[in-house]
């Protein structure tokens, strides 16, 4: 399988360059998909150097690379520091993460992730994982549902589409991903169907894969896991994502607000570098997935 066919990588130069990569550098890359960020990290490695990469897809181990400085993890990436301590590692000099779904995971028909193509609602990224699409769709409750809707679609009419998913699926279940819209369509008017659909498919995957809860628990092992030079180098594409990241390297929490100690002092982890980084013009147009990525960079905090 060529790489390409995979998905380009988003941000690519700028999200391994705030890594500030050495080249006898331990890092790791936990999202591996086609392998674009990690080929990258690699080309910039002398012989000493070291990459650890996390895929829990069993489609990404098509693209493992071929290079004894290179071990691919298929693991969920939430259970970053238990998998590198069992190769040995405690600190690393840099991590990247890439939290958009690949390409060819919307590609793939059949994995129930796109809104373009007709398929099971299935959308695992772990395809071992016992929740999927389906079971959301057809077995949460009315008040569940509508719940996830507004929280991770944030869908403002989301009690009324889960009224109608509870109702429809009383006459029928609702398994693939053209019955769904079909069941939603008084709900979709021509001129915004796309971003509805999109919306709503987002809820329903995010809800599937854990994907916040994930993202949180992954970010809070990341002071303990960096040398004190090193680097986090995150990608998102949703606003729900990029608020966690952004709050968490500003305070080290996910609500609420650092304590201070009666000097007035804070004690968060970490510290940005520089500014957020967004897409040009150019690679939008080669790459429609990159029109919402934001790139934010941080470093241990002295």
């Amino acid at each position: 399988m060529e790489m390409r066919s995979y998905h380009d990588a988003v941000l690519l130069k700028e999200s391994v360059d705030a890594l500030a990569i050495k080249e006898d550098g331990v890092y790791v890359d936990v999202t591996f998909g086609g392998g674009g960020h990690s080929k990258e990290i690699l080309s910039r490695l002398n012989e000493h150097g070291k990459l650890f990469a996390f895929d829990q897809d069993p489609d990404a181990l098509k693209n493992v690379i071929n290079d004894e400085r290179f071990t691919l993890i298929p693991e969920n990436f939430r259970y970053i520091s238990r998998f590198l301590r069992f190769h040995g590692i405690r600190k690393v000099d840099g991590v990247l993460a890439d939290l958009g779904v690949s390409s060819h995971q919307f590609d793939e028909a059949e994995r129930g992730f796109s809104i373009r193509f007709d398929g099971d609602l299935d959308m695992r990224m772990n395809q071992k994982a016992k929740k999927s699409a389906k079971e959301i769709i057809n077995n949460y409750s009315e008040e569940k549902l509508a719940e996830i809707l507004f929280l991770y679609g944030e869908l403002r009419n989301s009690r009324k589409l889960a009224r109608t998913i509870v109702h429809e699926r009383g006459n029928q279940k609702i398994e693939t991903s053209f019955q769904l819209k079909e069941v939603l369509k008084a709900f979709l008017p021509k001129a915004k169907e796309h971003k509805i659909l999109a919306q709503i498919f987002q809820a329903i995957r995010i809800e599937v894969n854990e994907e916040l809860d994930v993202l949180k628990e992954f970010l809070e092992q990341i002071p303990n896991l960096l040398k004190d030079e090193g680097r986090l180098s995150v990608i998102s594409y949703h606003s729900l994502e990029d608020r966690l990241v952004k709050r968490f390297i500003r305070t080290g929490l996910f609500e609420g607000e650092p304590e201070k100690d009666v000097f007035g002092n804070s004690n968060e982890p970490l510290k940005k570098v520089g500014k957020l980084i967004i897409p040009n013009q150019k690679e939008i147009k080669i790459n429609n997935r990159a029109r919402s990525a934001k790139l934010r960079i941080a470093t241990l905090k002295n």
